[in-house]
């Protein structure tokens, strides 16, 4: 059968989502402008500071803040301020390829289920049972098992992350492909990609930003909890959770071991929960449709 172009009324919008959100208030640009910031002073770590985050120097051990080292050094003479620069490098780039991972796997499994019934019934069941288990001991068990390193914490993060990202884009294909322009598309014989992409895809956009936003904060503050607990990347690795971890012995001689580190992770996931938010009020039709009502 011939595949005839739909009509433009049957169509749905093609704009791209817009992201003036991200100004939207005075709280939401402070929360941009800090989380630029902060992927700023990871990005350029190298020109910020010239001390390597992992030699160790025991002579220059908990020196105090001030003169040669900004914010002083750790029990074994590493330069704070370095560490947490190039530890916002781990951070950030585990929040952002886990919600990069995430999304596309999740986007994949959400679309041909909520496309195919019979694959919905065998995948939503193999998710609900990903989801029963806690990320945090799914985490552990993964990185036990594989050893600490980068790729291992990043895999482990995503795989409890995936099933809530297939699961939102499952329900809206399902929503999505009543819709009369998708049913005209398969009565006009167009073939099951051009579906997928062109009528089913641009729905997901949306919710998948927002989504986006809350697996890196997620995942960001998931890697420093297991370093932390010792089951993260390795210890000489800086990271903001391995940087507390080595803190917490030294708190009561040297608070800001965990206050620094803490204090960026705090900002970094604040900021980007809040744009989350932001995302979510801005990208949500029926949270327009509410605030229209008012």
């Amino acid at each position: 059968m011939a595949t005839d172009p739909l009509p433009n009324a049957l169509l749905p919008s093609r704009r791209g989502p817009s992201f003036g959100f991200l100004v939207s208030s005075p709280i939401i640009a402070l929360a941009t402008i800090c989380l630029i910031a902060v992927i700023a002073s990871a990005i350029f770590a190298p020109w910020l500071t010239s001390h390597d985050p992992q030699l160790l120097v025991p002579a220059n051990r908990l020196k105090p803040a001030g003169g040669e080292f900004l914010l002083g050094t750790d029990a074994y003479g590493r330069d704070l301020f370095a560490r947490i620069l190039y530890g916002g490098r781990i951070s950030l780039l585990v929040g952002l390829g886990s919600a990069i991972i995430s999304i596309v796997i999740g986007l994949f499994i959400g679309l041909v289920s909520g496309f195919f019934r019979y694959v919905d019934a065998v995948m939503m069941r193999i998710m609900d049972g990903l989801m029963a288990i806690p990320s945090i001991l799914l985490a552990i068990a993964v990185v036990s098992l594989s050893g600490a390193s980068l790729t291992t914490v990043l895999i482990a993060i995503t795989i409890p992350e995936v099933p809530r990202v297939a699961r939102l884009v499952r329900s809206v294909v399902l929503s999505a492909r009543e819709e009369p322009y998708v049913e005209a598309a398969i009565s006009l014989g167009s073939s099951l990609p051009k579906i997928m992409w062109k009528h089913l895809m641009p729905n997901t956009i949306a919710p998948l930003i927002v989504q986006g936003t809350y697996v890196a904060a997620a995942a960001i503050l998931t890697e420093a909890i297991l370093s932390f607990l010792g089951a993260g990347i390795s210890p000489e690795v800086p990271s903001w959770g391995n940087i507390m971890a080595e803190g917490r012995q030294y708190f009561q001689i040297k608070p800001s071991l965990i206050f620094w580190p803490g204090l960026l992770l705090s900002i970094a996931i604040l900021s980007v929960n809040l744009i989350g938010d932001a995302a979510r009020d801005a990208l949500d039709p029926r949270m327009k449709q509410r605030e229209a009502g008012k």
